[in-house]
């Protein structure tokens, strides 16, 4: 028997893998993160021997409740992502952790991407989008995983590993599985020999949809290892496990045009969707009156959103894609015609501005945050999708308006792919004792779907939400196939049992989630997970949807009077929620309703931290400069003695616990040089050189980044000056990531005032040398005007690599050039929007550049490199991998802790871009 993975029953670990983005509960009994198939078969044998069902989860995006359950739970995205790219991006071969997005940020150089593109694709994995059967706004029917696919490895119940495309896999199944092999031909035949079977699937498969099995495999393939595959497409976890797939891929276009179409009503909008479909356009997405009330409130929505007086208006987003500029041209040529002929409101302009464009995507993509971020405390966004012939589109928009009304659904919305006949529907919820309205209304809206010919499921998988009315939608005879196949592949039932198909009439209704307030940044959290893949502790401990969860739980604990486990979630929170958080922002990026966790864990940190603490760091405040000099020649010590320095920094991590003393080991440079003052009478710009820079010096051979950049401005001939007392001058992070306010605010008062003289209030640009540092002065900034009222003069303060691109690269001349560079965007230069003028002066001096893939924050945030070594490790490892793959001529950033980091985790020396600058144009 295979080995078991290590399988956890405790309740922290339980409860934080328990919620996904549905609106249903369950806790499982036991969860594990297996690391390969045979860890994988093994739990299968544990439920089978246990009595309880697996479940596999993955991004933990569902919507429709695919990914709980009260049994075993089993990650499967930690250790299954590989991506490899086959013959030149016209195939991919993927396992089911791979995140879309990752996929196609590897099939990009080759213009292609995979066919399925469902918005939540920055989250979401392959494993989810192959076991729903996954589609979105360009894919269509054509390009879904069921179309596209063209072989996989499938773990079956029995432990059977089939490589379907295999030269021999029919004659393995037949071998290896004969009552499975034989049940397939059998129900093939039976379809077939259907009529009414066959109309059946016809015209439900005509349409997107994800209900129930993808019976039209037996339609559309006849050999049995054929028929599996595509029966395993759409099966949601609940056949079997799909260890790998390849996929054809499909091509990118580089030429796209955007428009939108505004109408005074939902019926003039339909009316026009047939000549817009006849036209080529790639897609068409429906937004009706409710949204567009809501995409007037949103950021950058267009002037024409904003401005309109909407009354009973629907809008059609549209787009048109083309391989080429004659092309494109040529087809909107034809939109053009089209449109010129419609009853529109305002003008139809389709534009190719990447930023116009932007804005237009804003409207569409940001609807969900926007209803979801304004929903009533204490209540639940759900997402559903349906979908109908195109014809019946108008009746099912209307009547769906109907339905919000008659149950007092007030801020509901509908929007979605009008082309496909496929929309989705928001509207919010609270589950509470009484389910009667949500139960009318959830009855009175399948009536409605089925009776206009549509599938109550279009994307989303039936999953508990719709699995009671599979039998309504196909009939007897086609779901009792569909029960056939689960006997058939799972004859004991223990892969996601209450899933896809559950003839108990109200388990949509049962184990559904309730929220209770908690704090500002949780009551938000919809768990939707989009924050997850750029969290730089997701594979150590918890991810930012985990840290929400722990708290939900946590207060649900107290309410109940559980001390035990109010106990046990307090002191793992410790370390897996407060102390391994990096408290990036990158969580925040990602997310729909722009929530940063990590202003929770600095406000937890701050609470937590004890007054000899918290007076030791505002005295620090006021004796900046030689507690940042005692760090540098610490370093420099330990750096010439690392031997004893670790064993001292191990002994007081014992003593004082390993939030408090950094690790040290010899992946540390020596101190750094002290900060040198500048004034400058003409002085074009004030440099602020980060104490970061003295805290931690270059790698061994590298010139000291102040020397660079000294000696960038003295050859681009711009004069500079630097604040007074600059030694003792700080951005403030190293006391806002300890939640230690008052030490902040002390450091922003003096340090801004120090940048509002050396500016001439103001008058002058401030540029920082550390992308963290510079997010750190403007944060400085603000809290520094909120004590001084009207007083504070705005102050310009830039990073020093957008200042470069801008002001000193058009006055250099590169001497020499690097062959190639491998570049680290930082969380920080992310936010700040520097990774363009990065790549730029990467470009000027280097032939190749190259942002890793798998590019993700380093987890060093400041100090948590050297407090949580293991933070950092965990977060680079991907990337690392990457990197170490080839070599490259050098390795840069912008910021020299994550150089540090990225140093440790790769063995390569990276060095802040400008000091490569510096080297090429001597």
């Amino acid at each position: 028997m295979s080995p078991e993975p290590t399988v956890s029953t405790e309740r922290f670990d339980r409860l934080t893998l328990a919620h996904d983005a549905s609106h249903y509960l369950l806790i499982p009994e036991a969860v594990a993160a297996p690391a390969s198939i045979s860890e994988l078969s093994a739990l299968i044998h544990r439920a089978k021997r246990t009595g309880h069902g697996l479940t596999f989860r993955a991004g933990g995006t569902s919507l429709s409740g695919q990914a709980v359950s009260d049994g075993l739970l089993a990650d499967t995205r930690r250790h299954f992502g590989q991506i490899t790219v086959l013959d030149e991006g016209a195939r991919v071969r993927v396992q089911p952790g791979a995140v879309v997005r990752h996929v196609n940020a590897r099939l990009a150089p080759y213009r292609a991407k995979i066919g399925p593109d469902p918005a939540s694709d920055g989250a979401c994995t392959l494993g989810g989008v192959l076991a729903n059967n996954s589609s979105g706004m360009l894919c269509g029917t054509d390009f879904n995983s069921y179309r596209t696919l063209e072989r996989m490895t499938v773990l079956l119940p029995s432990g059977t590993v089939l490589d379907t495309g295999a030269a021999d896999a029919e004659e393995r199944l037949r071998a290896l599985e004969p009552d499975l092999y034989a049940g397939l031909l059998r129900l093939r035949d039976r379809v077939r020999g259907n009529p009414e079977s066959m109309r059946i699937i016809a015209h439900q498969f005509s349409m997107k949809n994800t209900m129930g099995y993808g019976l039209n495999s037996f339609t559309d393939f006849d050999s049995a290892t054929d028929i599996l595959a595509h029966l395993m497409i759409g099966s949601e976890g609940t056949l079997g496990f799909i260890a790998e797939a390849t996929l054809r891929t499909v091509p990118v276009y580089p030429q796209v045009s955007t428009g939108l179409l505004v109408f005074d009503s939902l019926s003039a909008a339909m009316t026009a969707l047939p000549a817009l479909v006849d036209s080529g356009l790639a897609t068409v997405e429906l937004m009706d009156a409710q949204s567009l009330r809501v995409a007037r409130a949103l950021r950058n929505s267009p002037a024409m959103i904003r401005n309109l007086d909407v009354a009973n208006h629907a809008a059609l987003l549209v787009e048109q894609h083309a391989p080429t500029t004659e092309e494109l041209i040529e087809r909107l040529r034809t939109t053009e015609a089209v449109t010129a002929a419609l009853p529109l409101v305002g003008p139809a302009e389709m534009t190719t501005d990447a930023a116009t464009r932007a804005s237009l995507w804003t409207v569409r993509k940001g609807l969900y945050a926007a209803v979801a971020e304004a929903r009533p405390q204490g209540t639940t966004a759900m997402l559903e999708d349906v979908v109908v012939p195109v014809p019946s589109l108008l009746a099912a928009c209307e009547s769906l308006t109907e339905l919000f009304d008659r149950y007092a659904y007030p801020a509901a919305v509908i929007f979605g792919h009008a082309k496909d006949g496929n929309v989705h529907f928001l509207l919010n919820e609270e589950f509470g004792a009484d389910v009667q309205r949500y139960t009318d209304f959830t009855e009175d809206m399948v009536q409605l779907i089925l009776g206009l010919g549509g599938s109550l499921k279009a994307e989303h998988g039936t999953g508990r939400i719709m699995a009671p009315f599979v039998r309504r939608q196909y009939g007897d005879e086609l779901t009792e196939v569909m029960i056939e196949v689960k006997r058939l592949f799972d004859p004991d039932g223990v892969l996601n049992p209450g899933v896809l198909l559950n003839e108990d009439s109200e388990s949509h209704i049962s184990n559904l989630k309730t929220t209770a307030p908690v704090e500002e940044e949780v009551d938000r959290c919809v768990e939707c997970g989009f924050c997850e893949p750029v969290c730089p502790s997701r594979d150590l401990t918890l991810t930012p949807r985990q840290r929400i969860v722990a708290r939900r739980e946590l207060v649900a604990a107290r309410a109940r009077g559980d001390d035990e486990l109010v106990a046990e979630l307090s002191e793992r929170y410790e370390y897996a929620g407060n102390d391994t958080c990096a408290a990036d922002g990158m969580c925040s990026t990602a997310c729909p309703v722009s929530i940063d966790t990590g202003d929770l864990a600095r406000r937890l940190r701050g609470d937590r931290h004890h007054a000899v603490a918290g007076g030791a760091w505002r005295a620090a405040a006021t004796a900046w400069a030689p507690f940042t000099g005692a760090g540098s020649l610490a370093l420099t010590a330990a750096a010439a003695a690392p031997g004893a320095a670790t064993a001292a920094s191990e002994l007081g991590r014992r003593l004082l616990g390993s939030d408090q003393v950094p690790r040290y080991d010899r992946g540390l440079p020596a101190g750094g040089p002290p900060r040198q003052g500048w004034r400058a009478p003409n002085a074009e710009v004030v440099w602020f050189d980060a104490c970061i820079q003295t805290m931690f010096g270059p790698e061994d051979g590298q010139q000291p980044l102040a020397r660079a950049v000294e000696e960038l401005f003295r050859r681009a001939g711009i004069a500079v000056r630097t604040p007074s007392r600059l030694p003792g001058l700080c951005c403030g992070t190293p006391w806002s990531s300890k939640g230690m306010q008052a030490g902040h605010r002390a450091m922003a008062r003096r340090t801004v005032a120090a940048l509002v003289d050396a500016s001439d209030q103001g008058r002058l640009p401030i540029v920082c040398d550390a992308a963290s540092c510079t997010e750190g002065l403007l944060k400085s900034a603000h809290t520094a005007a909120g004590g001084a009222g009207d007083s504070q003069p705005e102050l310009q303060i830039l990073d020093l690599v957008g200042y470069t691109r801008n002001e000193l690269l058009p006055r250099l001349a590169i001497t020499t050039r690097l062959p190639s560079v491998a570049l680290h965007p930082t969380c920080s230069s992310r936010q700040l929007g520097l990774d363009d003028d990065l790549r730029a002066i990467a470009e000027a001096v280097a032939d190749e550049v190259v942002v890793p893939t798998a590019w993700g924050c380093c987890g060093f945030a400041g100090d948590r490199g050297l407090l949580h070594p293991e933070l950092t490790a965990a977060a680079t490892a991907p990337e690392a991998a990457e990197v170490t793959a080839r070599e490259f001529s050098a390795y840069a950033s912008l910021n020299r802790t994550c150089e540090i980091g990225m140093t440790r985790a790769t063995g390569r020396p990276y060095q802040h871009i400008l000091q490569l600058l510096a080297e090429a144009t001597r």
